[in-house]
């Protein structure tokens, strides 16, 4: 009979050990996971590779009705690059790889998703997009 209560004292304790470490690591992942969307970077400028802080925006232009699948848009670049450079930043054509001027631009394809989602994507800036229309026409 001793051993019956003994061996229930100890599942009881395994029980309630498990139960303690379970809460704690659930309570230590929360906290995880704020300090990570805090200070998470999700996107970068395509131009300067700065990544870019919680509300700030990409300046672009977007052509054509919103209600269209796929669009033309140009981006300009990020607060980092445009209108004015910040110290120690380069702009570059992620295609191509030549360096930007501030007038120069990166010509993009957004495509509007049917969940709502947006995906854009670069095809060069607006140095080798023309490029690229010339070789095509010849």
């Amino acid at each position: 009979m001793e051993y019956f209560f003994l061996f229930i004292a100890i599942l009881a304790i395994v029980f309630l050990l498990s139960f303690f470490l379970k809460f704690f690591r659930r309570e230590s992942k929360s906290k995880n996971l704020q300090e990570k969307n805090d200070s998470a970077v999700f996107v970068h400028c395509p131009i300067c590779n700065s990544p870019l802080a919680k509300g700030e925006n990409l300046h672009s232009k977007i052509f054509r009705p919103m209600t269209t699948p796929d669009q033309r848009m140009t981006v300009q670049g990020c607060p980092h690059c445009f209108p004015s450079l910040e110290k120690g930043i380069i702009r570059r054509c992620p295609v191509c790889g030549k360096n930007l001027d501030l007038n120069e631009e990166l010509i993009a394809r957004l495509f509007n998703r049917p969940d709502g989602k947006k995906h854009v994507l670069v095809t060069g800036c607006s140095i080798c997009c023309n490029v690229k229309k010339n070789i095509s026409k010849k």
